[in-house]
């Protein structure tokens, strides 16, 4: 069984780690490989899955350029726009989204209350499209502020979201109850954040789907106000367990997944 991820770059993913050892855990034969693919290898690449594996996982900057070339969507991922994960079935590409179940996870797992507060989305790629959608699916009021504005408000359109301005930005973060960074700001650096310094919600909670570093800029600066605060560790190992079972049907041992996950951060993962 082959599989892999696409996308552009891979070469620091934590996925193969996380899949190969969800593949022994299970007693799979298989591999799981990063396949760098540029934008204008994208089709090829694709007529690649369709030849000789069973299904990959797609993450930036392919999310929603690759729906094009696929035969079918789920009804989650034609609702949000994006793929994240494909399952090749006699020559056909199936996409689906398992990022926003894997968000969702993220917070139950976490303890994190959700339902019917008020949300900030930052970011309108297609990650922010899969956290807005499962926000709105659970009761969630949701606002989604982005530096390009019509990136944005195509976006809130689709999905029915409150569009944030720049000159409501600051009243915007001050009122959320969950602030979500689904932007890059801040992978591999952690000097940078989304937000200007001093800028946090009043009390509530902050989550920031980056994982490398597991506590960026914004998460200690929100650590720091006394916010609850979550990294993205926990959307990549619940949405990695989905795709994991749509491709083999059967259901990963999570743990396994987050050690593995940990252990490619540098962490020896606890007990």
């Amino acid at each position: 069984m082959q599989l892999g991820l696409i996308g552009f770059p891979v070469g620091h993913s934590l996925s193969p780690a996380m899949h190969q050892a969800a593949l022994r855990a299970a007693g799979l034969e298989g591999s799981y490989r990063a396949l760098e693919t540029p934008p204008p290898l994208l089709q090829a690449r694709l007529e690649e899955v369709r030849r000789a594996f069973a299904g990959v996982n797609v993450t930036i900057p392919h999310k929603e350029s690759v729906l094009e070339y696929l035969d079918e969507l789920s009804p989650e991922a034609a609702a949000i726009g994006a793929v994240n994960t494909i399952v090749c079935q006699q020559g056909r590409l199936i996409g689906y989204n398992t990022d926003a179940l894997g968000f969702i996870s993220g917070l139950e797992e976490a303890g994190i209350a959700y339902r019917n507060k008020k949300a900030l989305v930052l970011g309108a790629g297609g990650a922010a499209r899969a956290v807005a959608y499962a926000l709105k699916q659970e009761g969630v009021h949701v606002a989604v502020y982005n530096r390009t504005t019509e990136r944005a408000r195509a976006l809130c359109a689709a999905m029915g979201l409150h569009l944030v301005t720049e000159p409501l930005l600051e009243t915007a973060v001050r009122s959320c109850d969950l602030l979500v960074n689904t932007t890059s700001v801040g992978l591999n650096d952690p000097t940078r954040s989304p937000l200007p310094p001093g800028l946090l919600p009043r009390a509530g909670v902050v989550v920031d789907i980056i994982y490398h570093p597991q506590t960026t800029r914004l998460l200690l600066e929100a650590q720091q106000a006394g916010l609850v605060t979550l990294g993205g560790l926990p959307m990549l190992v619940w949405q990695g367990a989905r795709a994991f079972e749509l491709w083999t049907g059967v259901k990963p041992d999570v743990r396994v997944m987050y050690a593995a996950a940990q252990a490619g951060l540098g962490h020896t993962p606890s007990a």
